[in-house]
């Protein structure tokens, strides 16, 4: 090879960085004492990245530390060991009220909703603007941000309603809206389908799925319900004695999984694309 192929090649031979992860937890760990002295290791030693715009699931049995491991990432448990970064800043280095503000860039929601009982439904979305005097503290912009996210989980008529006139999914919306009225880059779901029916769960995963699409919002998603990670997820970790078992591709079919619940998630798209060649059989030979 000629030196001048040699250097018109070299460019797009040289690899692109990796993108710099919205989300990584560097060897974090979180012991909680137990009564008569004992302690109990809910995190061992674990590092996870989570990459912009992705939604990623942590799925493992009751007491494998999946929330544990979620509640990590917004320091609402602040680990014993480790380091924690999000949107670039390093949070286990943080002041108090620096945390607060870096905070505003982390929206959550949990399994029992978390509402406020005796707000409305439109103040329970304005209660973070007011808290942190977001949208320049102002009325009318408050009301703005509040109707915008009401709008995107389909609640807007029920602004005046309060939580014990909703349902469990429109609980769980309202839920969303206020997660969402900060703007924020993320958004940690701690096994938000747990309390819902089939079909109401099919509704919300559907909505995150266009918070995700739509906005961009990166989504860390806790479950204990392998459709959940099937329907909504693009990459899973299995979660296993406080540690991080595996971790893989949602759709890659070509890596056996090495957990009986990673086992388990490919069968269940195995089935399910076997289901859609029978529903499609034109698809399938093109």
């Amino acid at each position: 090879m000629s030196l001048l192929s040699l250097a018109s090649a070299t460019p797009s031979a040289v690899a692109a960085p990796a993108p710099e992860p919205l989300i990584r937890l560097e060897d974090v760990a979180k012991r909680f004492l137990l009564p008569g002295g004992a302690h109990f290791d809910a995190v061992k030693p674990t590092s996870l990245e989570v990459q912009r715009g992705d939604v990623f699931g942590l799925v493992g049995k009751s007491g494998a530390g999946k929330s544990t491991l979620l509640r990590l990432i917004n320091l609402l448990e602040r680990p014993d060991q480790g380091r924690v970064w999000v949107a670039g800043r390093e949070l286990t280095a943080l002041s108090k009220p620096a945390l607060r503000d870096a905070r505003q860039q982390i929206g959550m929601i949990f399994q029992q909703f978390n509402l406020l009982q005796n707000a409305s439904v439109f103040d329970n979305v304005a209660f973070p603007l007011r808290l942190h005097k977001l949208q320049g503290g102002k009325a009318a912009g408050i009301a703005r941000r509040v109707h915008e996210c009401l709008a995107l989980v389909d609640l807007a008529d029920k602004q005046h309603s309060f939580p014990a006139q909703l349902s469990g999914g429109q609980k769980q919306r309202v839920a969303i809206a206020r997660a969402l009225a900060s703007q924020p880059a993320v958004l940690l779901c701690d096994e938000p389908t747990s309390a819902l029916d089939a079909e109401t769960t099919e509704s919300l995963l559907a909505t995150l799925r266009d918070i995700n699409t739509q906005l961009g919002v990166t989504i860390v998603i806790v479950t204990h319900e392998l459709a959940v990670i099937d329907t909504l997820c693009r990459h899973v970790a299995v979660i296993e004695d406080g540690q991080i078992a595996e971790r893989f591709a949602v759709g890659d079919s070509r890596t056996p999984a090495v957990t009986r619940l990673g086992r388990e998630l490919q069968q269940l798209r195995a089935r399910e694309a076997a289901l859609a060649r029978l529903a499609w059989p034109e698809a399938a030979l093109a």
